[in-house]
């Protein structure tokens, strides 16, 4: 497989030219810059591509196994709003409702793709306290979910994997929504390496219509590198718009660096890097297997997270992170809860014989039996797009019972909100406050 953007800029900066074009570093500020251009003649154009993107993108959907895959430079985020206004004006065409069924579990690019489209979501919430982090949506749920309803939903929305490993039942999903004939649409941000795994775990290869993946998470790219994955049997109306529907929320600005990542990864995925997967996936399970026997408790089924839950072990996440911290390992993820750590293929297994070294060394303590509040089921006022189109005013969060929640701040990671703008702040929204460290929110 080639890499026709790395190569076409790659020639264009050993050939020295004038660049009377932006960037403004005209590539002399450091090495990285060389390679860094914007869409000259040659280049192509993202969503309006015809040569060297057209092709790159091509040769990744021929790894996904996709109809069309498109690159992003900006994240999943970008995605998450094309998949929401595609599922939209496939509603539109259909005379279906403009709403999703949603696992509450939602990256807050989620809600910024409701406000910006005026899409609505009805919540599907998890038959267990997961926590915030986590939504467990099973078949069953969702089927219910979906006759409950008097007109037929936009589509389905979930996340999977989520930030601690969790993984949703996307193959039953599939089939409930197969059956109801609504698209689902998934938010793999953190799943991209599923499809090169012995067991192909892509949503695609599952059953999703529409899918995206940070590139950047799980697989050898910088960062703001990831995918749109539109499924051969997803609707054809999909991928006619898909393009449009990037172009609407993208920059006009994208960063070649981050496309030479995509389109060199295309390489690495057909060569070397799914052995090299299998042979850290193998590693990763034998080490569970020992922190278990050693005493620690471990969450998720994803095989390239390592999520530990740190109370049963006599800590905190962010205190055991802090005694990692000290030894030079700094992890994905924690919380008061919870300590997530993923590694990469591209390290080896002395990375991990680092970090069992340094997980050993910890000894264990008498458990905290403390649970975190359970996630909140405020009342809704207004919708998420009329919450966030209306001035709101900051305030203490332990003062704004009873008001109308606008926005606060969401720590990346996880990204996942307490409330959705348009809920009231109610007492157990306020425990959540308190308990995640949140001082101060907008509200209405």
């Amino acid at each position: 497989m080639n890499a026709p953007i790395s190569e076409f800029v790659r020639a264009y900066e050993k050939n020295g030219g004038l660049r009377m074009h932006m960037p403004g570093h005209k590539g002399m500020y450091g090495a990285l810059s060389a390679l860094d251009i914007t869409e000259i003649a040659g280049a192509d154009e993202l969503y309006a591509d015809e040569g060297i993107i057209s092709e790159s993108q091509q040769n990744a959907a021929a790894l996904f196994g996709s109809r069309l895959t498109l690159y992003s430079t900006e994240g999943s985020s970008l995605c998450i709003r094309a998949m929401v206004y595609l599922a939209l004006l496939e509603a539109r065409r259909r005379g279906r409702a403009p709403v999703l069924l949603a696992a509450r579990n939602c990256h807050k690019a989620f809600l910024s793709a409701l406000a910006h489209t005026g899409m609505d979501a009805q919540w599907l919430w998890s038959e267990k306290d997961d926590g915030i982090v986590s939504c467990s949506v099973t078949p069953g749920a969702l089927r219910r979910a979906l006759k409950a309803r008097k007109t037929k939903p936009a589509g389905v929305y979930v996340t999977s994997p989520d930030y601690l490993g969790r993984l949703q039942d996307i193959a039953g999903l599939s089939r409930v929504c197969r059956e109801a004939d609504v698209p689902l649409l998934v938010d793999n941000a953190h799943g991209a390496y599923l499809r090169f795994l012995k067991e192909d775990l892509h949503p695609l290869s599952l059953g999703a219509d529409l899918c995206c993946d940070s590139a950047h998470k799980t697989l050898p790219a910088l960062t703001g590198a990831a995918y749109l994955h539109i499924s051969k049997a997803a609707p054809e109306g999909f991928t006619q718009n898909a393009r449009r529907a990037m172009a609407l929320f993208a920059s006009s600005s994208p960063s070649y660096l981050t496309l030479i990542s995509l389109d060199e990864c295309n390489v690495l995925l057909e060569e070397e890097f799914p052995s090299q997967l299998y042979a850290l996936c193998t590693h990763l399970a034998a080490l569970k297997q020992r922190l278990r026997a050693r005493g620690y408790a471990l969450t998720g089924a994803e095989p390239l997270k390592l999520s530990i839950h740190a109370k049963p072990y006599g800590y905190s996440g962010g205190g055991l992170h802090a005694l990692l911290r000290a030894r030079g390992i700094e992890a994905e993820f924690s919380d008061p809860d919870f300590l997530t750590f993923m590694p990469s293929p591209i390290q080896g297994e002395e990375a991990l014989s680092r970090l069992e070294e340094a997980l050993m060394s910890v000894s264990k303590a008498p458990a905290i039996d403390t649970c975190p509040p359970p996630a909140p089921r405020p009342e809704r006022v207004l919708s998420v797009r009329e919450a966030l189109l209306n001035p709101a005013q900051e305030v203490s969060a332990k003062e704004a019972l009873g008001r109308v929640f606008v926005w606060g701040h969401v720590s990346c990671p996880p990204c996942v909100p307490i409330l959705a703008p348009g809920e009231r702040v109610d007492e157990e929204a306020l425990r959540c406050f308190q308990y995640y460290g949140v001082s101060h929110i907008q509200v209405l």
